[in-house]
């Protein structure tokens, strides 16, 4: 079915929010598992034109009782399809300092997640991280740990559930001290740090014990931003950086504004005349300058510097 509503599938997918990696990409279809009531369904979608083709696939031999308005709740949810882009193109363009963002960005929307697990551990994995070795890294979790499913388009990996994680040796030393079949530590690969987290695999295993005895992953949606800015920075690894990616990409947190040294240096060019301001008076002046469009300005800053030219020109600062 044809959904017409404006996105640009790549550049949402491309583009590094901490919610999930890009989904599987064959033949111009982007394909991933998605959870309905509990019922892996296969999400597909290509670009046509300025919207999109939207189907889906059941697992195979299984006829699921799924309501397609279920189905279409949460693929608006992920690609956050009731937000208005028009509107927030015309309070770009009012803005003299962010008029010639709009531009360098049509299309791109916010990539929620499908899993809030999936953003929690992907938001902690992206800390001081290139996108490609995150990206990677949660894939391989899925491939390691997750359940494979078959469909008619082929087999997908589901994100490991909290248990599965929390039962996962940290690291190399780890798994060789309690695997009595193993005679050489270079044979381990059933870890972790096996999936290139480095010293963030102790932050995965302790954020997902957390989640398993502190909280539950759905209190977060019942607070108000500042107070779930708070409380998900109890969860180890996680700072006031990766807790906006968090609630931004995982919980759709529109308030909030992810701040590290490339959005300071941006706001900076952009607002304060390159003056040195402290990235949290800048996340603190990104929350209340743009309100509820926050999020959405955070997200078209960083694009706007990396496709105009302007993350080169603060390199060299």
């Amino acid at each position: 079915m044809l959904i017409k509503k404006e996105i640009n599938l790549d550049l949402t997918q491309l583009s590094g929010q901490t919610s999930q990696p890009p989904w599987s990409l064959e033949d111009g279809v982007f394909k991933d598992i998605v959870f309905i009531k509990g019922s892996p369904i296969l999400f597909k979608l290509k670009q046509e034109g300025k919207f999109f083709d939207f189907d889906y696939e059941y697992p195979l031999g299984e006829n699921l009782d799924i309501s397609q308005k279920d189905i279409l709740d949460k693929l608006y949810w992920i690609y956050d399809l009731d937000f208005d882009l028009a509107k927030f193109y015309s309070y770009l363009d009012g803005n003299e300092k962010l008029k010639s963002v709009s531009s360098f960005c049509n299309g791109l929307r916010l990539f929620i997640g499908k899993n809030k697990f999936e953003a929690i551990l992907s938001s902690i994995s992206s800390s001081n991280n290139s996108i490609a070795r995150w990206t990677k890294s949660i894939s391989m979790l899925k491939e390691k740990w997750g359940l494979k499913v078959s469909y008619p388009s082929g087999d997908f990996y589901t994100f490991p559930n909290i248990n599965t994680i929390n039962s996962c040796f940290v690291d190399f030393e780890e798994e060789f001290s309690y695997s009595e079949d193993i005679l050489d530590i270079n044979d381990c690969n059933n870890n972790l740090k096996a999936c290139g987290f480095g010293y963030r695999s102790s932050y995965i295993k302790k954020a997902s014990d957390f989640f398993t005895v502190e909280m539950d992953l759905n209190d977060i949606s019942k607070m108000s931003y500042d107070e779930a800015f708070e409380v998900i920075q109890m969860v180890p690894g996680v700072g006031p950086k990766v807790a906006d990616c968090i609630l931004l990409y995982g919980y759709n947190f529109k308030e909030a504004f992810p701040t590290d040294v490339w959005i300071k240096r941006i706001v900076s060019h952009l607002f304060f005349d390159n003056k040195d301001i402290s990235v949290p008076k800048i996340r603190e002046f990104g929350i209340d300058e743009f309100g509820d469009y926050a999020g959405y300005t955070q997200l078209y800053l960083f694009h706007y510097a990396r496709k105009s030219g302007l993350m080169e020109k603060l390199k060299n600062k």
